[in-house]
């Protein structure tokens, strides 16, 4: 039965009606303040916005945000958009289950609870599923959320973070699992952190940083890794391992699973290049080996027998491979490679489970999952059902099943069991959906960027949508980071083609979907691909006739609001609108705040001269210029994001505000009590996307029904 369609609220909405009325934005001081960087005098106006929490910016927010709010709230079809999101938002959600002495450990929620909530059960049939902790009730409003959580070898108990407003920051706590009774242990000061348990479930390695008294602006840096015995209070906490030699190193320490080693990793930056160091509890000398010092590679313990530890790296192998190094003669040419690389499909992790390893792919963004020995021959494939993605298979050594999902931009996935000695998948859970799957369209193409490369683009509608040139479409990017944007719902996304819209995403280079060389070709003095890649693609929805410029909205978030942010600076005239959420907008001083400095192996470093012209000529604050007629825009951050500084978007807010040389509403949405994504209640997230859609929608045609 296909889903309701809610009643026309009127005609199609054009760029004329939204700029019927002149805007008149709340003040914001410019000074004469500038830099010096290489001999180049940079002005930065805004740079008073970076003293957050001081009365003049506690002022100017207060103020953007209620012009803001004002604004959002009187757009058409607004309230009718937060309705449908809600209905749809409105079903029951499951995580995958993790599988551990004879339990099973897993999320859900009931459809519209601020946060889902974590259970257990015994793993058989009937068995009664148990309340294991229930976010929702930490606090009234839903702002605090479960960050993590680790089960102990023998399941007795669960180690577990929670975060306020959308913090990095995380607070840990024990919890026994048959009572769901803490323990006095309480841990603090911890960010970018997991924690693992030793294999007698005494204790657990964790990562923290000093405190600084400045959580949301202070660099994080001298990480060290720590052992909590359980019943201690955390000053007596035996430190593991540090290394004041490099402050900027980001270390996490856990276990193998056999309890033999601890194993710590140290990251140079953002990325996923680390180096590896190992200490054997079993040895007379049991001090911290230097196995692989941070390079150019990533390095990843997926598992060991013994001294021979199985590790999924990209190095000497840019998508990806699986290798052995045996701790006794741990030199390269003893390396011995068990699953090689593949030139037609990134390798993007690997899992041990039972006695197989899991190896997932990506082959022109869609998944591949095979299944080999413990020598590293195939042997088998688990069949994808559907153009989506695959996410799972997890597990110990002593597992006999493992659990994945399955998910597509118009499914929120099934969970299934998979049986590690037949191979046979057996469904265990699947979602009952609000809407007709079969409304919708999803395809694949592929179009040609500025320098002949060839780049994907997902396209998602109702297929009683027209592509004649006039659909309203939204077209949405990342491409940093080594990440990889596969097919995955969102009920946001559903909504904006429910209403007739066009998603399209593109996969740009600088993420991760063709391993490290695409990664690569996305970094530093390279950046300007990305932008020309999603560029490219607007120009190619255009050619296509699938939309026009004063029909496309563009949006990222993060690394994805840098590049919206900066295509719009670079060709305003392209786009109808524009989405920048908590993006990185200051080029010449992401490094100075939280943890930005990592940043610096992605984007660059402003005191080498070269990487300072190339910054300087797209980061977006510094590129807005005075006149130029901007396309709508809407700038969205938070009051407590403490991984992307929120005066980013202060300052380039306030920038654009004052240069607009047209009449298009350049609106800044402050969100408080949140921060940069993770943990937001949901009713949070539906305010905002309501507010998203009904700007956008406004601005490039979308009749909102």
């Amino acid at each position: 039965m296909n889903a309701p369609r809610l009643a026309l609220l009127g005609t199609t909405l054009t760029l004329s009606s939204l700029v019927a009325e002149p805007l008149t934005y709340p003040e914001s001081k410019r000074t004469d303040f500038k830099e010096t960087f290489h001999g180049v005098d940079v002005a930065d106006p805004y740079r008073w916005l970076e003293e957050i929490d001081t009365p003049p910016v506690n002022d100017w927010v207060a103020r953007q945000a209620a012009f803001a709010n004002a604004y959002l709230a009187k757009l058409p079809g607004r309230e009718t958009l937060e309705k449908r999101l809600t209905e749809l938002w409105n079903y029951e959600k499951h995580g995958l289950p993790y599988g551990l002495a004879g339990k099973l450990f897993y999320t859900r929620n009931t459809g519209l609870q601020n946060q889902s909530v974590l259970y257990w059960r015994e793993d058989k049939p009937g068995a009664e599923e148990q309340v294991l902790l229930d976010p929702n009730k930490l606090s009234e409003d839903g702002t605090v959320a479960l960050s993590g959580y680790s089960i102990s070898e023998d399941g007795m108990y669960m180690a577990y973070g929670t975060s306020k407003s959308g913090s990095d920051w995380q607070e840990w706590r024990v919890r026994e699992v048959e009572t769901g009774k803490d323990t006095d242990d309480h841990l603090k000061d911890i960010k970018f952190s997991r924690a693992d348990w030793n294999k007698e479930g005494t204790g657990l390695l964790y990562s923290r940083y000093k405190p600084s008294g400045e959580d949301l602006k202070a660099a994080n840096i001298d990480q060290k890794v720590y052992f909590h015995k359980l019943g201690d209070p955390q000053e007596k906490d035996t430190l593991i391992y540090e290394r004041p030699d490099h402050p900027q190193w980001t270390l996490r320490g856990g276990f193998s699973e056999d309890g033999r080693y601890i194993i710590v990793s140290a990251s140079t930056g953002a990325g996923s290049n680390n180096g590896l160091f190992y200490k054997d509890t079993q040895a007379k000398d049991n001090s911290f080996v230097d196995l692989l010092e941070p390079d150019d590679s990533r390095y990843s313990v997926i598992d060991n027998d013994g001294p021979l530890l199985y590790i999924f790296t990209d190095d000497d192998a840019p998508a990806g491979r699986l290798i052995a190094i045996d701790l006794r003669k741990p030199e390269r040419d003893h390396w011995v490679e068990l699953i090689p690389e593949r030139k037609d499909a990134a390798l993007q992790s690997v899992s041990s489970v039972g006695e197989v390893f899991i190896a997932k792919y990506l082959k022109d963004v869609l998944p591949e999952v095979l299944v080999y020995n413990r020598l590293g021959t195939k042997l088998r494939d688990v069949p994808m059902k559907e153009l989506g993605s695959a996410s799972g298979f997890g597990g110990r050594r002593s597992a006999t099943s493992t659990f994945y999902s399955l998910s597509s931009y118009t499914n929120p996935g099934r969970i299934y069991r998979y049986d590690l000695a037949s191979g046979e998948s057996t469904l265990f859970w699947e979602p009952k959906l609000l809407f007709n799957p079969d409304d919708f369209i999803t395809r694949q193409e592929f179009f040609e960027s500025k320098d002949g490369t060839r780049v994907p683009l997902f396209l998602v509608h109702r297929k009683d949508t027209k592509l004649d040139g006039t659909a309203p479409t939204f077209l949405y990017g990342y491409g940093g980071f080594d990440i990889s944007l596969t097919p995955r719902f969102q009920i946001s996304n559903l909504v904006w083609a429910d209403q007739g819209g066009v998603f399209a995403l593109a996969n740009l280079r600088g993420g991760g979907e063709y391993g490290q060389a695409w990664h690569e070709a996305g970094m530093k003095e390279k950046k300007q691909n990305v932008f020309d890649d999603f560029i490219g693609a607007a120009e190619w929805l255009i050619e296509q006739k699938i939309t026009k410029s004063e029909h496309l909205a563009i949006g990222g978030g993060s690394n994805g609001g840098l590049l919206t942010a900066a295509c719009m600076n670079q060709r305003p005239e392209l786009f109808g609108a524009c989405w920048s959420a908590v993006g990185v907008q200051d080029m010449l001083r992401f490094h100075k705040f939280t943890i930005g400095w990592a940043w610096q192996d992605e984007y660059g470093d402003v005191d080498d001269e070269a990487d300072f012209k190339n910054l300087y000529g797209y980061s977006p604050y510094h590129n807005v210029k005075k006149g130029t007629a901007y396309p709508p825009t809407l700038v969205t951050t938070a009051d407590h994001d403490d991984r992307v500084f929120p005066a980013h978007s202060f300052k380039y807010g306030a920038a654009l505000q004052d240069a607009q040389g047209g009449d298009a509403p350049i609106i800044l949405r402050i969100d408080v009590k949140a921060g940069h994504g993770a943990g937001k209640p949901t009713a949070k997230v539906i305010e905002e996307v309501a507010d998203r859609w009904a700007f956008l929608g406004k601005a490039v045609g979308l009749k909102i029904e």
